[in-house]
C-alpha cells in the first residue's frame, strides 16, 4: 500500500503551502518540498523491486459499478516518470523560491504546483483506464491555474484558456477511446487491457478507439496540428514552463503512447498515424524554433520538435525505437529543464527575453552561461552529452524502418534535417545570448543570480554530462526497466556507449552538426525567405474562433429562445414527430395479433364527446371561460373512460384533480383578459392544425401498435403480492404506499416544496381586480350568494365524512390518502368561494404550511420507524387485531404513510388555492396608517 503514498503525499502536500506565509518564503518552500521528497524516497525504496522485474501494486474499490478502482502500479515506465516528476519538481520548488517576485503569492503558486505534480503522478501510476483519465483531466485543470497564475496579464489568461480548451477537448476524446477499449476487453483494468492486444486489434472498434486515444495524446503533447497552444502557454511563470516542458503536462501524451504501446501498437494504422505525425511535428517545431526571437518561444518550439521526435520513435516498427524514445524522454527532461531555468534567469536579471537585445552575457553571468552551453550542446546532440545518445539511436532506427515502403529513405533524410535544424537553433540560443559581442542597452544591468537559483540548472547540466559520458552506468538499468513495461515480449539488449565505430548514423550526426552550424551562420537567408510569408498568430486566431462560436451560439439561442411559447411547442412537437414517427416506419403492420375490444354505443358516445370537447377547446380558445368548460368535459370523459376500463382509483383521482384544476384555472384566469387577442393568421393556423393532426395521428398509431401486441408487464407481480406482501386488496394503493413508497415520498416532498414556493411568491401580492366581464357588464354586487353559502355549509361535513371514508378504505378498496386529501381540499375551498377569504380565515385560523410539512414528516418518520426494528427504510408491516365493540380489523403501518400523503395534499392544495383567492381581496392599510 506504500505505493499510494507516492501520489497521496504531493496531493495532501498541496494544502501545506496555503498554511504558510508569503513573508516567510524560505519556510514555505521547505514545507512544500517535504511531501515530494518523502514520495521520492518511497519510490526509491521500491526501485530495487522494479529493476528486478516486480510491479508493486495497490488498489481498493472506488466506484465498482463503473469498474473504477483507485489502483496504482509502479512498473519501470512509471518509475522513470516518477523520478523525473519528483526530482525535477523538487528543483523547481527551489528555483521558484528565488524566481518569483515578493509581490507574487508564493503559497498559492506552490499549492497549484503540488496539485499539478500529484495529478501527473496519478497519470503515470494509474492502473485503471478511468482513473488515468481522471488524473489526465486534473492535469488540464491544474495547468490552467498555473499558466494563468499571472491572471492580471491578458496573455496569461488567454494562454491558459487556449491550453484548457485544446487539452480538455482531447481529454473528452480520450475518455471515449477508453470507454471503447473497456467495452472491447470487458474491463478497465490496465494490465488486462495491455494483455489483450490481439482481442483489441481484431475488434472492428479498434480503429475508432485508436483515433480517439491518439487525439487525446496528440493534443496533450502538442503534436501537429494541435501544436499551436504550447508556445502561448509560455505566458506562465518560467518555473511552470520548465516543469511543464520537461517532466509533466506535455510528456503525458508521449507517456500514454508508451503506456498503451503493448495494446495498440503494431498495426498499420498505428505506424502511419503515430510515425508520420511525429515526423511532421519534429520538422515543424524545429523550423519555427529557429525563427523565434523570444527565448521561451525558441524553447517552446524546440519542445514541440523533440516531442515529435519521441512520437516518431514510438510510431516506428522496431522494438529498439521504443527504447530510444524512452531514453530521449529522460535526456530531454534534463536539458530542457536546465534551459528553461536559464531563460528564466536571463529574463529575471536583464528584464528581457528578446534575443535581438541579448548578447555577451557570459562575462556577467558565467555560471548561467555554463549551464546554457552544456544544456544547449545536449539539445543539439553534441557527442559526450546525453542528447547525442538518443539522437544517434533515433537516426539508427529511422534507417531500419519499413514505413513508407519504397519511399522509406525519406524518413532518415527528414530526421537528419530535423537534427540539423536542432543544431542551428541550439547554437543560436546559446551564442546570441551569451556571446556574440558585448551586451547592448538592457532594461537592467545583468549579474549572476543567487547561487540557490542557479544550482538546480548546474545539477541538471552535470547530469547531461554524466549520462553522456557514462551511459551504461547511469541510464541502462532504468531504461531497461521502462522498456519491459512498454514492450510485449523480450526487450532488446541495450548497449549504451559513446562510440560505436564509424557507421551511417554517425555520418548523419556529423552532417547535422556541420549543416546546423552552416545554417546558423547563414541564417539571414532563411529569415529573408520567411519574411515573404505572413505568420499567423495562433492566439488571435483562437480567440477569433472562440468569439465566432459564441456569436453563433447566441444567434442560435436567439432563434430558438425568442420568448414564444408557441415556438417552443413547435420545436418540441417536431422533435417528437421525428423520433416517434421514425420508429413506425420500421413496423411492417400497424395492428398486432391481439384482438380488439368490441365497440358499443357508450364507448362511441364517450369518444365523440371527448373529440368534440377537444376541438371546441382549440377553436374557442380566445373565449377563455367557454374553452375552460370544454376542457372540463374532456377531463370528465377521461374519468369515465378510467371507470369503464376497471380503473376506479384513477377515475376518482381524475375527478378530484379535475375539480381542483378548474378552480385553479378560474382563479388564475380571473386576472387575465376574458378573451385572448387574435395572434395567428390563416397560414399559422393551418400549420398548427397540420402539426396537431400529425402529432395526434402518430401517437395514436404508436399506441394502437403497442396495445395490440403482447407485452411482458410487471403488473402481475403486484397483483400476486399485494395481499401477502402489502396486506391490501387495492393494488394501486399498495403500490403507492408500499412497493414504491420511496417514489411517493419524493413526490409529496416536491409537492410541498412547490407549494411553499408558490405561497412565498403570492404572499402580500396584490393585483388589479377587474370589475366587469369581457363585454363590459359589471360583476354582481352580491359576492356571496345565499344559495352557494347554504349549499357549501351542507356539503362541507358530508365531504369531510366522505374523505375520511375514502381514506380508511383506501388500502383495500378504491380510495387512499391522495384522493381523500383532494376531496377535503375541495370542500374547504368551496367554503372560501362561498363565504370569502376573510370569513373563512377567521374560522379556519390555522396555517396550511405546517400541515403540508407535517405530512412529509409523518411519511418520512413512517419510513424511519422500520429502521428501529432492523428493516430497510419504508418497510411496511400489517396485522389483524380484535377491537372491542368494533370487531376484527386489519391495521397496517402503510396507513400512517398514507396519512402523511393526505396531510401533504391538503396543506399544499389549500396553500396554493387559498393564496390565489387572497389576490382578489382589496388591499387594506395597516392599523397604524388608519390611526394616522
Amino acid at each position: 500500500m506504500s505505493v499510494l503514498l507516492i501520489v497521496l503525499l504531493p496531493l495532501v502536500g498541496s494544502l501545506l503551502p496555503v498554511m504558510g506565509s508569503n513573508d516567510r518564503r524560505g519556510r514555505c518552500a521547505l514545507m512544500t518540498a517535504i511531501p515530494p521528497a518523502l514520495a521520492l524516497i518511497v519510490a526509491g525504496l521500491h526501485a530495487g523491486t522494479v529493476f528486478a522485474g516486480g510491479v508493486p501494486r495497490a488498489a481498493f474499490d472506488w466506484i465498482p459499478a463503473l469498474g473504477l478502482e483507485f489502483a496504482m502500479r509502479l512498473d519501470g515506465l512509471s518509475l522513470l516518470f516518477v523520478l523525473l516528476i519528483l526530482g525535477i519538481g523538487l528543483l523547481i520548488i527551489l528555483y521558484a523560491r528565488y524566481y518569483l517576485s515578493p509581490k507574487d503569492n508564493l503559497p498559492r503558486f506552490y499549492a497549484f504546483l503540488m496539485l499539478f505534480m500529484a495529478a501527473m503522478l496519478g497519470i503515470v501510476m494509474a492502473d485503471n483506464l478511468l482513473l488515468l483519465w481522471f488524473f489526465w483531466e486534473l492535469t488540464s485543470l491544474s495547468s490552467f491555474l498555473l499558466i494563468g497564475f499571472w491572471y492580471h496579464q491578458s496573455e496569461a489568461r488567454k494562454g491558459a484558456r487556449m491550453a484548457l480548451t485544446v487539452t480538455g477537448a482531447g481529454g473528452l476524446c480520450l475518455l471515449a477511446g477508453f470507454l471503447l477499449l473497456g467495452h472491447i476487453v470487458g474491463t478497465y483494468d490496465l494490465q488486462t487491457v495491455l494483455d489483450s492486444r490481439d482481442m483489441i486489434q481484431a475488434d472492428p472498434r479498434y480503429l475508432p478507439a485508436l483515433l480517439l486515444v491518439l487525439l487525446g495524446a496528440f493534443t496533450k503533447s502538442a503534436q501537429f496540428p494541435f501544436q499551436f497552444w504550447l508556445p502561448h502557454a509560455m505566458a506562465a511563470p518560467t518555473p511552470v514552463s520548465a516543469f511543464l516542458h520537461s517532466a509533466t503536462m506535455v510528456k503525458a501524451g508521449v507517456f500514454l503512447l508508451a503506456r498503451l504501446h503493448p495494446a495498440l501498437a503494431g498495426s498499420e494504422a498505428w505506424l502511419y498515424l503515430v510515425g508520420l505525425t511525429g515526423l511532421a511535428t519534429l520538422l515543424y517545431g524545429a523550423y519555427f524554433a529557429l525563427l523565434k526571437y523570444d527565448l521561451k518561444g525558441v524553447l517552446a518550439n524546440s519542445t514541440i520538435s523533440h516531442l515529435g521526435l519521441i512520437t516518431l520513435l514510438l510510431g516506428l516498427d522496431q522494438r529498439m525505437a521504443v527504447v530510444a524514445a524512452l531514453l530521449h524522454i529522460l535526456n530531454h527532461a534534463t536539458f530542457k529543464a536546465a534551459l528553461f531555468m536559464t531563460a528564466g534567469i536571463v529574463d529575471h536579471e536583464t528584464g528581457t527575453r528578446d534575443i535581438r537585445k541579448l548578447q555577451g552575457l557570459w562575462r556577467a553571468m558565467p555560471l548561467t552561461a555554463t549551464v546554457a552551453v552544456i544544456a544547449g550542446a545536449a539539445m543539439a546532440g553534441v557527442p559526450l552529452f546525453n542528447g547525442f545518445l538518443s539522437k544517434e539511436m533515433m537516426l539508427t532506427e529511422t534507417l531500419e524502418t519499413s514505413l513508407l515502403g519504397g519511399l522509406g529513405w525519406l524518413i532518415p533524410a527528414l530526421a537528419t534535417l530535423g537534427s540539423l535544424l536542432s543544431v542551428a537553433y541550439s547554437i543560436r540560443l546559446v551564442h546570441n545570448v551569451f556571446f556574440n559581442g558585448p551586451p547592448r542597452e538592457l532594461p537592467r544591468t545583468p549579474h549572476e543570480p543567487p547561487l540557490p537559483m542557479v544550482a538546480p540548472g548546474l545539477l541538471l547540466a552535470a547530469l547531461c554530462i554524466v549520462v553522456g559520458v557514462m551511459p551504461a552506468l547511469t541510464a541502462t538499468t532504468l531504461i531497461d526497466a521502462a522498456a519491459r513495461a512498454a514492450l510485449v515480449g523480450p526487450v532488446p539488449e541495450l548497449h549504451l556507449a559513446v562510440w560505436h565505430g564509424f557507421n551511417l548514423p554517425l555520418l548523419m550526426s556529423a552532417i547535422a552538426l556541420i549543416g546546423g552550424t552552416v545554417l546558423y551562420v547563414q541564417r539571414r537567408h532563411l529569415f529573408a525567405f520567411q519574411r515573404q510569408f505572413r505568420i499567423q498568430n495562433a492566439r488571435l486566431n483562437f480567440e477569433a474562433a472562440v468569439q465566432w462560436v459564441v456569436r453563433g451560439a447566441q444567434q442560435l439561442i436567439d432563434t430558438l429562445e425568442n420568448g414564444s411559447l408557441q415556438r417552443y411547442m413547435l420545436w418540441l412537437v417536431i422533435t417528437i414527430l421525428c423520433l416517434v414517427g421514425g420508429t413506425l416506419t420500421h413496423t411492417v403492420q400497424l395492428r398486432g395479433p391481439l384482438p380488439l375490444q368490441p365497440l358499443d354505443g357508450l364507448l362511441v358516445a364517450g369518444a365523440l364527446m371527448a373529440m368534440f370537447a377537444g376541438l371546441a377547446t382549440a377553436v374557442l380558445h380566445r373565449r377563455r371561460l367557454v374553452s375552460l368548460l370544454m376542457l372540463s368535459i374532456v377531463g370528465l370523459v377521461t374519468s369515465l373512460a378510467f371507470a369503464r376500463f376497471s380503473a376506479p382509483d384513477l377515475a376518482l383521482t381524475q375527478l378530484a384533480v379535475e375539480v381542483v384544476t378548474m378552480i385553479l384555472l378560474m382563479l388564475a384566469l380571473f386576472f387575465l383578459p376574458q378573451r385572448t387577442p387574435k395572434e395567428s393568421g390563416a397560414p399559422r393556423i393551418l400549420r398548427d392544425a397540420l402539426l396537431a393532426a400529425g402529432f395526434g395521428g402518430i401517437v395514436a398509431s404508436l399506441n394502437f401498435a403497442v396495445l395490440t401486441r403482447p407485452l411482458e408487464s410487471i403488473s402481475q407481480y403486484f397483483v400476486d403480492n399485494s395481499v401477502p406482501g402489502g396486506g391490501g386488496h387495492n393494488v394501486v394503493n399498495v403500490i403507492l404506499v408500499d412497493f414504491r413508497g420511496f417514489d411517493t415520498l419524493g413526490e409529496i416532498t416536491v409537492l410541498c416544496i412547490a407549494a411553499v414556493g408558490i405561497y412565498k411568491l403570492l404572499n402580500r401580492l396584490r393585483l388589479f381586480m377587474p370589475s366587469s366581464d369581457a363585454d363590459g357588464r359589471p360583476w354582481s354586487k352580491d359576492r356571496h350568494p345565499m344559495i352557494l353559502v347554504s349549499v357549501s355549509q351542507t356539503i362541507l361535513p358530508l365531504a369531510l365524512l366522505v374523505s375520511v371514508f375514502i381514506f380508511l378504505r383506501g388500502h383495500n378498496a378504491p380510495g387512499g390518502g391522495f384522493i381523500a386529501g383532494l376531496v377535503t381540499a375541495v370542500a374547504l375551498i368551496l367554503i372560501y368561494i362561498a363565504r370569502g377569504v376573510d370569513w373563512s380565515q377567521r374560522r379556519l385560523s390555522f396555517q396550511y404550511q405546517p400541515i403540508a410539512v407535517a405530512g412529509v414528516g409523518v411519511a418520512a418518520l413512517t419510513g424511519l420507524g422500520s429502521w428501529a426494528f432492523g428493516y430497510p427504510f419504508l418497510t411496511s408491516s400489517f396485522g389483524h387485531f380484535h377491537i372491542p365493540l368494533i370487531g376484527d380489523v386489519e391495521l397496517a403501518t402503510a396507513m400512517l404513510f398514507d396519512l402523511g400523503v393526505y396531510l401533504t395534499v391538503v396543506g399544499a392544495t389549500l396553500m396554493i388555492l387559498a393564496n390565489l383567492g387572497k389576490l382578489t381581496t382589496p388591499h387594506r392599510p395597516s392599523k397604524q396608517k388608519e390611526k394616522a
